[in-house]
């Protein structure tokens, strides 16, 4: 007798993370991912910081800067790392990559930062990436970065994240005198010249009578606390990088500890999911590879974004050492990859700028977006339906919950990724990561579940 033919599932219905994920081994997974997880984004705050945590991750894991062991990863310029595992397949078949960029939105300092004014010793500062300049005004900042000096030694500077540390901060405007501002457009009522940080107050020794209260006696105050802790004087500064991001650990995010709060999950989240998944996925069919890129925020621009040929010069290297024969274009139109990034969540108080049918939901696991761009999907990589066919079965093959959205809607929304860069070597490709709320912001949100999904996902996919 012929087995009964199942009636197909009619109706699409997305599956939450937690309904999915809700017996006490996924939870204690879950929690012991999230714990990590918080523990990586408390730490890594800089690209830099984020590229000297994968490269020790990979070392414990026995990879090497020698591409003839099978398990190698690059490093350039301190801030962008590509690592690399040999499949049991041949590279001609191509591989399966994860590309994640490791900047966020933050503070620079100028390379001639600091001045002094009625008594407050200042830096000048230069915003970096999508930030909305008014949400880092009267909130604890710290400095990361580095100094390099003419010598050739570079300083590592860590300073307001120790509660013994001071911290920093950049003034706002008492609402008593901000009425003119009020007035302004958003987009005009924060000057960008404006957001100096505070460095200090005490001034110095004066050094004779008429000096007590002469200009600049804050400012050496702050020149010699920096002297007697890092050994820098201020003319390092021209060939300092020193960023002001929010100081202060993760956080476990409502009653029920349900969600993580940080800085810098776009894209730190997708970073360490990624690696995660590396380091679980042994033993591959095809060659495995994880790259993570600076520069993503400012349009992946400079030696170290991935416009550059860092991954071509890297496939290079792996060709040399594993395949010598085999052309790189052979490896990369048989390659399959995701670009790892993260996805904008439906705000429960601004719903009305998602359109619902199409739209990311905390929880939900992570989002597909078959394509970026804006408007008429310009500036966009566009996932062919054949690819996303072949995703939808991995991940439901794997019972990993998913969903797929826009961000925002038709005309009012838009946004670019790393994804369109690698298209153009003629790779299958799509953007895919957890949703995340408050996104840009100094503090954002994503759900534990999204994150053990979307590790799980990532897994699966270097696997297959």
């Amino acid at each position: 007798m012929a087995a009964k033919k199942k009636t197909p599932e009619l109706e699409s219905k997305p599956r939450s993370a937690w309904d999915v994920y809700a017996t006490p081994k996924h939870r204690k997974a879950m929690d012991k991912l999230a714990d990590d997880y918080m523990t990586f984004l408390t730490a890594c705050k800089t690209e830099r910081e984020t590229v000297d945590y994968a490269r020790a991750l990979a070392e414990k894991n026995g990879f090497s800067e020698d591409a003839a062991s099978g398990r190698w990863f690059r490093v350039m310029r301190g801030k962008t790392i590509l690592l690399a595992r040999r499949g049991k397949r041949p590279l001609s078949e191509g591989f399966r990559l994860a590309g994640a960029h490791c900047d966020t939105p933050r503070i620079d300092l100028k390379q001639h930062p600091l001045f002094e004014e009625v008594q407050v010793g200042l830096a000048k500062t230069h915003y970096y990436g999508g930030i909305r300049k008014y949400q880092w005004l009267a909130r604890p900042l710290a400095l990361h970065g580095v100094v390099a000096l003419k010598d050739g030694r570079v300083v590592e500077v860590v300073l307001g994240e120790d509660p013994r540390d001071p911290v920093f901060t950049i003034a706002d405007l008492l609402p008593h005198l901000a009425r003119k501002q009020a007035e302004q457009k958003l987009s005009e009522a924060f000057d960008a010249e404006k957001l100096s940080i505070v460095l200090g107050h005490m001034p110095a020794p004066a050094e004779k009578k008429d000096d007590e209260n002469g200009k600049g006696r804050v400012k050496k105050t702050v020149l010699t606390l920096l002297n007697e802790r890092f050994g820098i004087v201020e003319d390092d500064f021209y060939s300092a990088e020193l960023q002001a991001v929010p100081a202060g650990p993760a956080r476990l995010v409502g009653l029920d500890g349900s969600l993580i709060g940080g800085y810098g999950h776009d894209d730190r989240i997708s970073c360490f999911a990624s690696l995660r998944a590396l380091m679980d996925a042994k033993t591959p069919e095809h060659t495995q590879i994880v790259i993570l890129w600076d520069k993503e925020e400012i349009g992946s621009d400079g030696s170290t974004g991935a416009k550059s040929m860092f991954f071509e010069y890297c496939l290079d290297e792996l060709i040399e050492a594993w395949e010598p024969k085999t052309k790189a274009r052979t490896a990369l139109m048989n390659a399959k990859a995701i670009s790892a990034d993260v996805h904008a969540a439906v705000d429960p108080e601004y719903q009305e700028l998602h359109e619902r049918l199409n739209a990311s939901l905390l929880g939900y696991g992570p989002t597909f977006c078959k394509f970026t761009g804006h408007g008429g999907k310009y500036m966009a990589n566009d996932a062919h339906a054949e690819y996303v066919g072949w995703l939808r079965n991995l991940l439901d093959g794997a019972g990993i919950p998913w969903q797929m959205a826009e961000l925002g809607k038709v005309d009012q929304g838009g946004g670019g990724t790393v994804a369109k860069y690698l298209a153009a070597y003629g790779m299958d490709i799509i953007d895919f990561g957890p949703p995340i709320l408050s996104m840009h912001a100094p503090f954002e949100l994503a759900s534990k579940a999204d994150l053990y999904a979307t590790t799980l996902a990532l897994t699966a996919f270097l696997k297959s």
